[in-house]
This record gives C-alpha cells, sequence and structure tokens, in this order.
C-alpha cells in the first residue's frame, strides 16, 4: 500500500511539475517570437562547432582562472548528477529502491561501473559543494565589484542566492540519501563519500535511518522540480539557452554593423544620377529606422537577452562603465528581458493581441538615452561574453532610433552629420577642398 502511495505522490508532483514548467518556458518562447524575423539558417557545421567549444567546453570562461575553475565544477556537477537523477526517477514511478543497483548481477563488472559512477559523483559533488560556498562568498562577502552593480539590488542578487542555496540543499540532500542508505546496508553499496559520511550515524537505529534517507530522496526530488519550474523566471535560464545562443549567434566580425536596406538604397541612387527611384507603394507601412521597443529588435536579440547569466564581464570590460559613464551593457540586457517580460504579460492578458502601453524600451525605467550615447562601440562587451551575446547591436539599433526618427542627437552630433552630408565628411568645407591638406 506504502508503495502504491509513494508512486501516485510522485507521479502528481512529476506532472505538476511539468504542465507549470511547460508554462514557463512557453511564455519564453512566446515572448521571443515577438521579435523580428532574422534569417540565421546554414553553417551548421560551424555552429555546432561553437555549441561543443563555447557551451559546452566554456571557452570564454577561462580568460578568468579562478571563477572559471569555480564555475566549471558546479557546470560539470550539475550534468554528472542527472545519472544519479534517472535511477530516482525510476524508483518514484515504479516504488522501488536502487533498481538499476540490484538490476545488476552481484560482483560483475557492471556493479562495479555502478558503484564507481556514484562514488564519482559524489567525489564531483565536493567540489560542487566547495565552489558555490565560494561563489556565494565572492557575491555576498567579498562582493567582488562586477557582481555588486547598481543593477543587481533588489531581485538580480535574490535570484542568485536562491540558486546558489538550492545547490547547497539538492547536495545536503543527495548525500543526507545516499549516507543512511549507506548506514542501513552496512557500506554494502561501497560509495566514495558516503561511505566515510556514515560513521556519523553509528548506533542510530534502522528506523532513524530510514526516515533520513526517504526525506533525502524526497527532498531531492521536489527541489528539482522546484528547480524546473523556477529556471524561467531566473537568470539561470541560460543553462539551456545557451545552447541555443551559441547555435544562433552571428557569424559574421565581431566589429561588423549591419547597414540598413533603406539607406543602403538612398545612397546608391544618389551616386548614380542616371537611376531611377522605383514607385512609392502608397500601401505599404511606413519604414522604422533602428528600434524603439522589443519589437523592432529580431528575436535573436530578444534571445540574447533571456541567455544573459548577468556574470557582468561585459561591464566589467566596458570602457565607458570604467570611467564612471552610466552604461552598463549587462544592465542593457536586463532592461531589455524586462520590458519584454512586461510586454509578453501585457500581451497575453490581451489574448495574444498588443495594445499600447505608452511606453518604450527607450526611458521609461529601462534604457537611458545617457546610456545609449555612452558607448563607443568598441566591441569589448561582445568579446568577454560566455555565451556569445550583443549588447552593442540592441545599443546600436536604439541610437539609429532616437538619431534618425527621434532627432534625438546632441548639437556637436547633429553639425558632423550635416557636414557629412553636405560634404561627405565630417568638417565643414567644400568636397572641393578635401585634399588641399597635401599642398602642405
Amino acid at each position: 500500500m506504502l508503495t502504491y502511495f509513494q508512486t501516485y505522490l510522485f507521479i502528481s508532483f512529476t506532472v505538476m511539475a511539468a504542465i507549470y514548467a511547460y508554462r514557463g518556458y512557453k511564455r519564453v518562447y512566446n515572448n521571443i517570437q515577438l521579435g523580428k524575423k532574422e534569417d540565421l539558417s546554414g553553417n551548421t557545421s560551424e555552429r555546432v562547432k561553437s555549441v561543443l567549444l563555447v557551451a559546452f567546453g566554456q571557452k570564454k570562461m577561462f580568460k578568468n582562472m579562478i571563477p572559471a575553475v569555480l564555475h566549471f565544477f558546479i557546470y560539470f556537477g550539475f550534468i554528472i548528477t542527472q545519472i544519479e537523477l534517472i535511477e530516482i526517477f525510476i524508483d518514484g514511478t515504479f516504488g522501488t529502491h536502487r533498481i538499476i543497483y540490484h538490476a545488476i548481477e552481484e560482483h560483475s563488472a557492471l556493479r562495479a561501473v555502478y558503484v564507481f559512477t556514484i562514488s564519482f559523483i559524489e567525489f564531483v559533488s565536493v567540489f560542487v559543494f566547495i565552489a558555490t560556498v565560494a561563489f556565494l562568498s565572492r557575491r555576498f562577502i567579498i562582493k567582488v565589484p562586477r557582481l555588486n552593480k547598481p543593477e543587481l539590488k533588489g531581485f538580480p542578487a535574490k535570484d542568485a542566492a536562491i540558486i546558489l542555496l538550492s545547490e547547497i540543499y539538492l547536495l545536503i540532500c543527495i548525500f543526507s540519501m545516499n549516507t543512511a542508505d549507506m548506514a542501513i546496508h552496512h557500506g554494502e553499496y561501497g560509495f566514495l563519500v558516503s561511505g566515510l559520511l556514515m560513521h556519523g550515524f553509528t548506533g542510530w537505529d534502522v528506523s532513524s535511518l530510514q526516515v533520513i534517507e526517504r526525506l533525502g530522496w524526497w527532498c531531492h526530488f521536489i527541489g528539482v522540480l522546484a528547480l524546473l519550474v523556477y529556471l524561467p523566471y531566473s537568470k539561470h535560464l541560460h543553462i539551456i539557452l545557451a545552447f541555443f545562443n551559441t547555435y544562433y549567434a552571428r557569424l559574421t566580425p565581431k566589429g561588423y554593423i549591419a547597414n540598413m536596406p533603406e539607406i543602403t538604397k538612398e545612397i546608391k541612387l544618389m551616386m548614380d544620377p542616371s537611376a531611377t527611384p522605383p514607385p512609392v507603394d502608397a500601401n505599404a507601412a511606413p519604414v522604422k529606422f533602428g528600434a524603439k521597443d522589443v519589437f523592432d529588435l529580431s528575436w535573436k536579440n530578444l534571445l540574447d537577452a533571456y541567455t544573459c547569466t548577468e556574470c557582468g564581464r561585459c561591464t566589467a570590460a566596458c570602457p565607458a562603465n570604467q570611467t564612471g559613464k552610466l552604461l552598463s551593457p549587462r544592465k542593457i540586457m536586463m532592461d531589455t528581458r524586462d520590458r519584454l517580460e512586461e510586454v509578453g504579460s501585457a500581451n497575453a492578458n490581451n489574448g495574444g493581441v498588443w495594445k499600447e502601453d505608452g511606453k518604450s524600451l527607450i526611458e521609461n525605467g529601462f534604457i537611458s538615452v545617457e546610456e545609449l550615447r555612452a558607448c563607443t562601440t568598441c566591441n569589448a562587451c561582445v568579446e568577454e561574453c560566455p555565451v556569445l551575446i550583443s549588447p552593442l547591436d540592441i545599443i546600436v539599433q536604439l541610437r539609429r532610433n532616437l538619431i534618425m526618427e527621434e532627432s534625438n542627437a546632441p548639437a556637436e552630433w547633429n553639425g558632423m552629420f550635416t557636414a557629412m552630408e553636405n560634404n561627405g565628411a565630417p568638417w565643414q568645407f567644400s568636397q572641393q577642398d578635401r585634399l588641399n591638406w597635401k599642398n602642405d
């Protein structure tokens, strides 16, 4: 009877978590689809290579060794612990106990492989615990500058703490489960770390050990489900989206800024006096220059926003930020994501129909004009990002909108633009005089 009850509870929790998690991930997907279409297909081999090196291999993390090594242990531990989770899910579904272990013939090579695998997972988990404590210390005790910028106050700081403390919670649960199980069976399994820890349970009665083992098992399982449901609302969604983002990363050089087709067409007409302008389509939608809101950005820009790990490497490398300017490339990504969440929520509440709310991504508590003007387009932020995000692309599009649609530019810029339009150079002298400097 107890076995059936365990199976019923297990399946019920799993189904409920799956439903809520699906809603969360579907929300993220729908929000990303609000962006403009952009064709990033082709070059499959290059894209797969990028995923293997950057997402799986953590290639760009190792520019800064200490956090890179710590992150590697957590990342590797997260992947390898899923092996033990497979057995937990099988046991929960069928009401069994360590079904894989008992299904393998005693003293066989496969039994030795099983014991080695669990022992290796425990060994790695010890380093995961150390890395997690180190990350908590770096963020909340040592207070590494890039992890304590103004944009990280409030929920971002709580989010980081929730995830790191959840890691510790899951590790405590899995070690409680394994250690109590080892003590119950007098070390029969032969697991490495829990075999050492089980001596702490010397003298405990079997019923108490069984309670600890079951508590560890259930708490670990429920913690995993809770994390799965929470992930779509956390910056740690990057553990999933990083693979998609690196695959669909633009393969153009980092310094490349895409031309606007409408402007390119006008320039070509100017350069060819004999060219005939195409007829004007009275029914065509008015051309928009740059981006003012999330709708004007591409789906890849929006995927970038959701993939942002908030690590702050971009902001730490930004020369504008280093010299005290307001610009923080990380904040650009966070503001884009926050505005997208706001728009997506309003859209969903209106049955998928957007109703203008009088806001945009520029100002309104999101990205300020001062931030956009501070960018030097040096690409330092793009170079530093460990998951190939481009804050610069969003900055350039927003700045284009400010200048070309809002006529919002400093007087010095307007003078330069006028001179370039009239004289083909930023300086105010005629084109006939441009080469006079060589006479001197």
